[in-house]
């Protein structure tokens, strides 16, 4: 099959969205798909406002539509809602053709924490984006239940994976944090204000805070908080030693849609505290299952107080972590984003021979 993959995240990014399309794409090629990404990096772009790490295509309307045209494809998917995602779906509904998006990031509330409005201002350009697509894939049932509730009921599942030759609790700590003050205590991600990563450095539990990732907000973080350790981006070994190495990973997020950190943590059998809010509560509610789908132990701690939650995610099971860690299977996931693809019509017709 033909798959064309529209994101405006792609690397340089460092981020869940970002591992989790490059993921996908290399599973379906794996599989003998031909996917194409249509990426910033093809075009024309600006810094992000406020965030100049993102790079934002610009005038990249005929790009798009000279590259669909050519390309034919059997599906077509738009990851984000950005200005590549924005001209794959004039160009989709210019031509009658349906396609599939997915709601990895919930910006009306990214936007509210950075300008100070209402969330609520924002919902309906996200709504009007993803009304004609015939599937929304999300990762999670409390993000399915919101989108529906909003007026976008035609969702599909899209979890997420872990690479679990990579994520596991037999890793070696990662060398700086050999000596820290325990319980170490981890926060892994973008360092952006919308993370909320003040809410975990305010906390006041003994032990060492580390924080793991590189952003817009990483210079004044490091100056307000001298106590902390700032590793900075992390990837591959390094990563998944830091994960091993922490007795807790602290997710402070209140508006991130899925949270693949958390999965990772876990298949590093570490534990996860955080808020009780979309994502955490998807993932660490009810505790482990284990490979048999049976309960295994707790896996963490959610609480409005986020010191209660490290205390008490200090407990959990790491066995149990690591069973739970180890149910995320990205080929699960593949099999999941190929059944939420909205075929075009020659496709369709195959298919259904």
């Amino acid at each position: 099959m033909r798959i064309a993959l529209v994101s405006d995240a792609w690397t340089p990014q460092v981020n869940g969205v970002v591992r989790t399309l490059q993921t996908t794409v290399a599973e379906l090629r794996r599989r003998g798909h031909e996917v194409t990404p249509i990426t910033p990096d093809l075009f024309a772009t600006l810094p992000c406002p406020s965030y100049p790490d993102i790079r934002l295509a610009i005038g990249c309307g005929p790009a798009m539509r000279r590259r669909l045209d050519a390309l034919d494809a059997d599906a077509i998917h738009i990851a984000t809602e950005g200005p590549l995602g924005w001209a794959a779906r004039r160009w989709c509904l210019s031509h009658g053709l349906p396609f599939s998006t997915s709601f990895h990031t919930r910006f009306p509330d990214y936007l509210a924490v950075r300008t100070g409005l209402s969330a609520e201002l924002f919902w309906p350009v996200l709504r009007r984006f993803h009304a004609p697509a015939g599937s929304i894939l999300t990762a999670t049932d409390t993000l399915a239940q919101e989108l529906a509730a909003r007026g976008l009921p035609q969702t599909r599942r899209w979890s997420r994976g872990v690479d679990l030759d990579l994520f596991s609790p037999d890793n070696a700590p990662h060398p700086a944090l050999a000596s820290l003050q325990r319980p170490i205590q981890l926060y892994v991600g973008r360092v952006a204000v919308e993370k909320n990563i003040g809410a975990f450095l305010d906390t006041n539990v003994s032990g060492t805070k580390v924080v793991v990732g590189d952003g817009p907000a990483l210079k004044m973080l490091r100056q307000r908080y001298p106590d902390a350790l700032f590793l900075g981006a992390l990837h591959g070994a390094l990563l998944a030693a830091a994960y091993a190495g922490a007795d807790v990973l602290v997710f402070p997020s209140l508006t991130d849609t899925f949270g693949l950190v958390m999965v990772e943590a876990l298949a590093s059998g570490t534990p996860v505290a955080g808020f009780p809010v979309r994502g955490p509560i998807d993932i660490i509610t009810g505790g482990g299952r284990g490979p048999d789908g049976r309960a295994s132990g707790r896996i963490g701690a959610l609480s409005e107080n986020l010191e209660t939650a490290i205390v008490d995610a200090l407990t959990a099971d790491r066995a149990a972590c690591a069973a739970e860690g180890a149910r995320y299977s990205w080929s699960a996931c593949t099999d999941q984003f190929l059944a939420g693809l909205c075929l075009v019509g020659h496709e369709a017709l195959r298919s259904a021979a």
